[in-house]
């Protein structure tokens, strides 16, 4: 079994060596995708200079603007070669070490798709009251027009079975890709579990990114992606 780890980076360069070294340390037969998104803060002059001596496993890509989380994915997704697929955003909000606890449905034969759920009783950090109702409504929505029963849509951690992201098709190119891919996966009746995941939660004055507004284009996601689209 190898593991594709796809990592979306825009304007990470504070956090960024620090998750890789923690991607690093997880002991499992792995390879690294890193697509960069057209970052301004150093981001990219630092995965250039790493592109030049990548390391066993790993390879870098750049767009050469920013064209958001959604496309950031696709461009990593088309050059997986491993057998199950995690997607881990750049930053440190979220732990490489629950990647065991992540794969073992899939590697049981229990699911094709693991959602690492925030919700589910994981250790995180505590933050904004507002955010969280947010989520929960939109996951609640989410989980009205795909019959599933998740607790958590948003969360960043996926893990699919290659075979997964072969057969899907997706098109969004910002933070809605999260919707997108929830409804595309349930209407292929893919089997999904949930696990719970710690959670260390950035403010804004850390460099979180997703706001209120993005709220909008996702609600757009799971109505076009579960009525209108193919």
């Amino acid at each position: 079994m190898r593991l594709s780890i796809v990592i979306p980076v825009f304007n990470e360069r504070a956090t960024l060596p620090a998750l890789l070294e923690s991607v690093a340390r997880v002991s499992l037969d792995k390879e690294i995708l890193i697509v960069d998104d057209g970052s301004t803060d150093g981001t990219r002059e630092y995965l250039k200079d790493m592109a030049q001596h990548p390391g066993e496993g790993v390879r870098v890509f750049f767009h050469d603007r920013n064209q958001g989380k959604g496309a950031a994915l696709r461009t990593g997704f088309r050059e997986v070669a491993g057998d199950i697929v995690i997607i881990q955003d750049a930053d440190l909000e979220y732990d490489p070490q629950d990647y065991p606890a992540l794969l073992k449905p899939i590697l049981d034969g229990r699911a094709d798709v693991v959602y690492g759920s925030r919700f589910l009783g994981g250790p995180h950090r505590v933050l904004f009251f507002w955010h969280y109702l947010g989520n929960k409504i939109l996951t609640l929505i989410s989980n009205m027009l795909t019959n599933l029963n998740l607790s958590d849509m948003e969360t960043c951690y996926k893990v699919f079975r290659s075979e997964v992201i072969k057969n899907l098709t997706f098109t969004s190119d910002g933070f809605a890709i999260e919707a997108e891919m929830t409804v595309k996966i349930a209407r292929a009746g893919y089997r999904v579990y949930e696990t719970p995941i710690s959670y260390s939660g950035r403010d804004y004055s850390e460099g979180k990114k997703i706001t209120w507004k993005d709220a909008f284009p996702t609600l757009w996601a799971l109505v076009k992606h579960r009525f209108f689209s193919g």
